[in-house]
């Protein structure tokens, strides 16, 4: 069985299904079913997921007549298998480590839901879009609490940047109201709110999603229809409140909870706050040419697996609002280095003694790496005046900082995408070629040390007879 259910509705989109269907295979977490629902589709929609269906059986496609996306993801839910549900749309995609990074949380931290931040791509521009600051668990009022800041945000509106439970779905027999075509997701994730505990907030963007639809206006609905959808809205809204809160809660924040009439009378979408940053797409990932694809020899061997790492250690430096050298950095500090000089840590990373330098004063002003006698406390000897004016004077060696407690949690993330590395490289390996592959891998560093230091010691050799020949 799969442990995750991708949903996507599918109407009349042949000019971008193939992306969407693109990034769902191209996924990290292979352990997935693909629900394709085609709505009616009049165009080649139908016949290209039926194509896809034929290569992966992880794939499978059902064509029924027109009834709109609502209906449609309620025929996907009840097709659904996995103990996880996600939801896609066909003309969006998902970042490669998406439903990898949805399932680490949620298993991990044993959540009902994971909400996650996205991109928002407006022709060839795109910027990152989130709400909840802090990355963790939150229980069901901390969410609603958040969510009444901005409640009309599509941040908690829609489906796509959320991972859901199964289970809950089907015992609660939660569907999408297909009477309205106006919050009808935001509908369904309040009533999933209610009869959950725990929701876990992933500060990396794992979907993109491309701007298209318009307003209700815009869509030929009449006012008359609007208001009353609006009313329905505003009225699970308000339950919901009173559900989450006690009464006297509620009493005190009921202005806060109409506030969403306000937010969500200036249009008839979930209104869109202007994230900050904004910049071309393509240019917020690690991106791979396919010259380097395609490239074969040992460099371009070793540039591909650099690539993947570095792709991996990105969503580390993302969550924790730090940069790619930041995070290898930390993770060197934090492995044995005896003898390692900083000459030697900045060759290590491929980077300049300078941009070195700035990693590391980053990182000792987040407290994340200190000096040893820092992290042992107050129990030390205290310094006399002279003492610690030689200390300022001296200049610290970076090998010298060792990894702080507060830096564990980032520690952990950076092991994660190492395994997800080597996940990546032995799939379809078998345990014993594993092991064989192991053994092999650690002969073949073994030469090579062994002959960097033949190499070594011939050059010191060398230079001991050109200084005794010239004096």
């Amino acid at each position: 069985m799969p442990l995750v259910s991708i949903i996507v509705p599918v109407h009349n989109a042949e000019k971008t299904i193939d992306r969407c269907i693109k990034s769902v295979l191209n996924q990290t977490h292979k352990e997935f079913e693909l629900l394709l629902i085609n709505d009616g589709s009049t165009d080649a929609s139908g016949a290209i997921c039926d194509a896809y269906a034929r290569e992966d059986m992880r794939i499978r496609v059902l064509h029924k007549e027109n009834s709109g996306v609502s209906d449609t993801r309620n025929r996907g839910i009840a097709m659904a298998q996995g103990e996880y549900i996600q939801f896609l749309d066909s003309d969006d995609w998902l970042m490669p480590d998406a439903t990898g990074a949805f399932v680490r949380a949620a298993t991990e931290y044993q959540c009902d839901m994971v909400i996650a931040d996205f991109y928002r791509v407006i022709g060839e521009r795109i910027s990152q879009k989130g709400d909840i600051e802090e990355e963790g668990v939150i229980d069901r009022t901390g969410y609603a609490v958040n969510m009444m800041q901005k409640p009309a945000d599509f941040y908690y509106g829609v489906l796509w940047n959320k991972f859901y439970k199964r289970s809950i779905i089907d015992q609660y027999q939660l569907r999408m109201d297909d009477t309205i075509c106006w919050c009808e997701d935001f509908l369904f994730n309040m009533e999933y709110v209610r009869h959950i505990h725990t929701v876990y907030v992933l500060k990396i963007p794992v979907y993109y999603y491309v701007k298209t639809k318009g307003s209700l206006v815009s869509q030929g609905t009449s006012v008359k229809k609007t208001i009353q959808m609006k009313r329905t809205v505003f009225a699970h809204y308000n339950h919901f409140y009173k559900d989450v809160f006690d009464d006297s809660d509620y009493e005190k924040r009921k202005g806060q909870v109409y506030r969403f009439l306000f937010d969500a009378a200036n249009d008839g979408t979930v209104s869109f706050l202007n994230a900050p940053g904004n910049y071309k797409l393509g240019d917020e990932r690690i991106n791979v040419s396919e010259g380097i694809l395609e490239g074969e020899g040992i460099f371009f061997d070793h540039c591909r697996e650099g690539k993947i790492l570095e792709k991996l250690l990105e969503i580390v430096a993302i969550r924790n609002d730090l940069m790619m050298i930041d995070v290898k950095l930390l993770y060197c500090l934090s492995q044995p280095h005896p003898n390692v000089t900083a000459k030697d840590m900045a060759e290590i990373l491929n980077v300049s003694n300078r941009k070195l330098s700035a990693a590391a004063q980053r990182l000792i002003a987040r407290e994340l790496i200190v000096l040893p006698e820092k992290q042992q406390g107050s129990g030390k000897r205290k310094k006399g005046t002279k003492e610690k004016t030689s200390e300022n004077r001296r200049k610290v060696n970076i090998k010298e900082y060792v990894v702080a407690q507060e830096a564990e949690n980032i520690l952990s993330e950076i092991l994660f995408a190492l395994c997800d590395l080597e996940q990546m490289q032995y799939e379809g390996f078998s345990q014993e070629e594993i092991e064989i592959y192991e053994r092999l891998e650690e002969k073949r560093n073994q030469n090579i040390q062994k002959v960097l230091r033949k190499q070594e010691m011939g050059m010191i050799k060398n230079a001991e007879l050109i200084n005794k020949s010239t004096i």
